[in-house]
Protein backbone atom coordinates (compact mmCIF):
# COMPACT_ATOMS: atom_id res chain seq x y z
CA UNK A 1 0.00 0.00 0.00
CA UNK A 2 1.48 3.35 -1.08
CA UNK A 3 1.78 6.04 1.57
CA UNK A 4 0.38 9.44 0.80
CA UNK A 5 2.73 12.36 1.29
CA UNK A 6 1.53 14.70 3.99
CA UNK A 7 1.72 18.35 3.05
CA UNK A 8 3.86 20.63 5.26
CA UNK A 9 0.77 22.67 6.02
CA UNK A 10 -1.12 19.60 7.26
CA UNK A 11 1.71 18.65 9.57
CA UNK A 12 2.01 22.19 10.91
CA UNK A 13 5.40 22.79 9.27
CA UNK A 14 6.24 25.73 7.05
CA UNK A 15 6.61 24.90 3.40
CA UNK A 16 10.35 24.56 2.53
CA UNK A 17 10.08 27.32 -0.06
CA UNK A 18 8.45 29.65 2.46
CA UNK A 19 10.79 29.16 5.38
CA UNK A 20 12.52 32.29 6.54
CA UNK A 21 16.26 32.45 5.87
CA UNK A 22 18.44 33.81 8.64
CA UNK A 23 19.25 37.40 7.60
CA UNK A 24 22.87 37.95 6.70
CA UNK A 25 24.54 40.03 9.45
CA UNK A 26 25.16 43.70 8.76
CA UNK A 27 28.64 45.04 9.04
CA UNK A 28 28.89 46.66 12.48
CA UNK A 29 28.75 50.43 12.24
CA UNK A 30 32.20 51.95 12.20
CA UNK A 31 33.97 48.66 11.59
CA UNK A 32 36.81 49.02 9.13
CA UNK A 33 39.49 46.60 8.09
CA UNK A 34 42.90 47.56 9.39
CA UNK A 35 44.88 44.52 8.28
CA UNK A 36 44.71 42.42 5.11
CA UNK A 37 42.11 39.69 5.26
CA UNK A 38 39.97 41.26 7.97
CA UNK A 39 37.09 42.25 5.69
CA UNK A 40 37.49 41.41 2.02
CA UNK A 41 34.81 42.38 -0.50
CA UNK A 42 33.26 40.10 -3.12
CA UNK A 43 31.13 41.01 -6.11
CA UNK A 44 30.04 39.68 -9.49
CA UNK A 45 29.19 41.21 -12.85
CA UNK A 46 28.02 40.07 -16.26
CA UNK A 47 30.41 40.60 -19.16
CA UNK A 48 29.71 39.97 -22.85
CA UNK A 49 32.88 38.42 -24.23
CA UNK A 50 31.16 38.28 -27.63
CA UNK A 51 27.65 39.15 -28.87
CA UNK A 52 25.16 36.88 -27.17
CA UNK A 53 27.88 35.28 -25.02
CA UNK A 54 27.60 36.68 -21.48
CA UNK A 55 29.73 35.24 -18.72
CA UNK A 56 29.78 35.94 -15.00
CA UNK A 57 32.97 37.44 -13.59
CA UNK A 58 33.46 37.05 -9.83
CA UNK A 59 35.91 39.36 -8.07
CA UNK A 60 37.45 39.23 -4.61
CA UNK A 61 39.21 42.39 -3.45
CA UNK A 62 41.03 43.28 -0.26
CA UNK A 63 40.54 47.00 0.54
CA UNK A 64 43.68 47.15 2.69
CA UNK A 65 46.23 45.32 0.54
CA UNK A 66 44.50 46.38 -2.74
CA UNK A 67 44.87 42.81 -3.91
CA UNK A 68 42.41 41.18 -6.31
CA UNK A 69 41.62 37.82 -7.85
CA UNK A 70 38.98 36.86 -10.39
CA UNK A 71 37.10 33.79 -11.44
CA UNK A 72 34.89 33.38 -14.50
CA UNK A 73 31.87 31.15 -14.90
CA UNK A 74 29.11 30.48 -17.40
CA UNK A 75 26.46 30.97 -14.71
CA UNK A 76 25.68 33.31 -11.83
CA UNK A 77 25.27 30.63 -9.19
CA UNK A 78 26.14 30.18 -5.54
CA UNK A 79 28.25 27.19 -6.58
CA UNK A 80 30.35 29.52 -8.75
CA UNK A 81 30.64 31.97 -5.85
CA UNK A 82 31.78 29.09 -3.63
CA UNK A 83 34.47 28.31 -6.20
CA UNK A 84 35.67 31.92 -5.90
CA UNK A 85 35.81 31.45 -2.12
CA UNK A 86 37.86 28.28 -2.58
CA UNK A 87 40.25 30.11 -4.89
CA UNK A 88 40.57 33.05 -2.50
CA UNK A 89 41.32 30.90 0.55
CA UNK A 90 43.80 28.85 -1.44
CA UNK A 91 45.71 31.76 -3.00
CA UNK A 92 45.56 34.62 -0.51
CA UNK A 93 48.97 35.26 1.08
CA UNK A 94 47.25 36.22 4.36
CA UNK A 95 44.46 34.69 6.47
CA UNK A 96 40.92 35.55 5.37
CA UNK A 97 38.84 36.31 8.46
CA UNK A 98 35.82 38.21 7.15
CA UNK A 99 34.01 38.85 3.89
CA UNK A 100 31.43 41.36 2.73
CA UNK A 101 29.03 40.73 -0.16
CA UNK A 102 25.94 42.39 -1.55
CA UNK A 103 22.46 40.89 -1.54
CA UNK A 104 22.89 38.99 -4.81
CA UNK A 105 21.50 35.47 -4.94
CA UNK A 106 24.87 34.11 -6.06
CA UNK A 107 26.19 34.83 -2.55
CA UNK A 108 23.50 32.81 -0.82
CA UNK A 109 22.56 29.11 -0.94
CA UNK A 110 25.69 26.92 -0.68
CA UNK A 111 27.97 29.96 -0.38
CA UNK A 112 26.71 31.07 3.03
CA UNK A 113 27.02 27.71 4.85
CA UNK A 114 30.46 27.23 3.29
CA UNK A 115 31.66 30.49 4.86
CA UNK A 116 30.21 29.39 8.20
CA UNK A 117 31.78 25.94 7.96
CA UNK A 118 35.18 27.49 7.32
CA UNK A 119 34.82 29.95 10.17
CA UNK A 120 34.75 33.10 8.04
CA UNK A 121 32.53 36.01 9.09
CA UNK A 122 30.10 37.08 6.39
CA UNK A 123 28.48 40.52 6.27
CA UNK A 124 26.26 42.55 3.98
CA UNK A 125 26.05 46.36 3.80
CA UNK A 126 22.78 47.96 4.94
CA UNK A 127 20.10 48.63 2.30
CA UNK A 128 20.78 51.59 0.03
CA UNK A 129 24.44 51.73 1.07
CA UNK A 130 26.30 50.36 -1.97
CA UNK A 131 29.13 52.74 -1.13
CA UNK A 132 30.13 50.41 1.70
CA UNK A 133 31.00 47.81 -0.92
CA UNK A 134 32.55 50.46 -3.13
CA UNK A 135 36.11 49.17 -3.17
CA UNK A 136 35.22 45.98 -4.98
CA UNK A 137 32.91 47.95 -7.27
CA UNK A 138 35.91 50.01 -8.37
CA UNK A 139 37.91 46.83 -8.81
CA UNK A 140 35.13 45.55 -11.05
CA UNK A 141 35.49 48.68 -13.18
CA UNK A 142 39.18 47.90 -13.54
CA UNK A 143 38.37 44.40 -14.73
CA UNK A 144 35.71 45.68 -17.13
CA UNK A 145 37.67 48.50 -18.76
CA UNK A 146 41.32 47.54 -18.36
CA UNK A 147 40.90 43.84 -19.09
CA UNK A 148 37.75 42.97 -21.01
CA UNK A 149 37.59 46.22 -23.02
CA UNK A 150 41.34 46.39 -23.63
CA UNK A 151 41.97 42.84 -24.83
CA UNK A 152 40.29 40.21 -26.94
CA UNK A 153 39.99 37.41 -24.40
CA UNK A 154 39.23 33.82 -25.45
CA UNK A 155 35.61 32.77 -25.55
CA UNK A 156 36.13 29.42 -23.83
CA UNK A 157 35.91 29.67 -20.05
CA UNK A 158 38.84 27.31 -19.40
CA UNK A 159 41.13 29.39 -21.63
CA UNK A 160 39.72 32.71 -20.39
CA UNK A 161 40.53 31.87 -16.77
CA UNK A 162 44.26 31.71 -17.56
CA UNK A 163 44.11 35.27 -18.97
CA UNK A 164 42.15 36.43 -15.90
CA UNK A 165 44.82 34.96 -13.62
CA UNK A 166 47.59 36.64 -15.63
CA UNK A 167 45.89 40.05 -15.35
CA UNK A 168 45.39 39.58 -11.60
CA UNK A 169 49.09 38.71 -11.24
CA UNK A 170 50.09 41.89 -13.07
CA UNK A 171 47.68 43.92 -10.92
CA UNK A 172 48.99 42.44 -7.68
CA UNK A 173 52.71 42.32 -8.47
CA UNK A 174 53.49 45.04 -11.00
CA UNK A 175 50.92 47.83 -10.66
CA UNK A 176 51.81 50.50 -8.06
CA UNK A 177 49.01 52.10 -6.04
CA UNK A 178 48.99 55.65 -4.72
CA UNK A 179 47.03 54.46 -1.68
CA UNK A 180 49.95 52.13 -0.86
CA UNK A 181 52.56 54.85 -1.14
CA UNK A 182 53.47 53.86 -4.70
CA UNK A 183 53.99 50.21 -3.80
CA UNK A 184 52.42 47.25 -5.50
CA UNK A 185 50.14 45.06 -3.37
CA UNK A 186 52.90 42.44 -3.23
CA UNK A 187 55.47 45.02 -2.07
CA UNK A 188 53.04 46.35 0.52
CA UNK A 189 52.50 42.91 1.99
CA UNK A 190 56.26 42.45 2.31
CA UNK A 191 56.39 45.47 4.61
CA UNK A 192 53.97 43.95 7.13
CA UNK A 193 55.66 42.73 10.26
CA UNK A 194 58.51 45.18 9.71
CA UNK A 195 57.19 48.16 11.61
CA UNK A 196 54.09 50.17 10.84
CA UNK A 197 52.69 49.48 7.35
CA UNK A 198 52.19 52.34 4.88
CA UNK A 199 48.87 54.16 5.30
CA UNK A 200 45.97 52.59 3.45
CA UNK A 201 42.76 54.43 2.56
CA UNK A 202 39.80 52.21 3.36
CA UNK A 203 36.06 52.50 2.82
Amino acid sequence: MRRELESPQASGEAHPLHRQRTPRPRRPKGRKAERPGELGQLDALFVNIRPGKPIKHFTAYDPVAKRTIGRVSTEASATSAKSLLDKLLRQAPFPIRGLQVDGGGEFKSVFEPECEKRGRELFAPPPRRPDLNGRVERAQSTWRYEFYAAYEPPHRIDKLQAFVDAFAHRFNHHRPHDALGGKTPAEYLQTLGQGDPPPSHMC
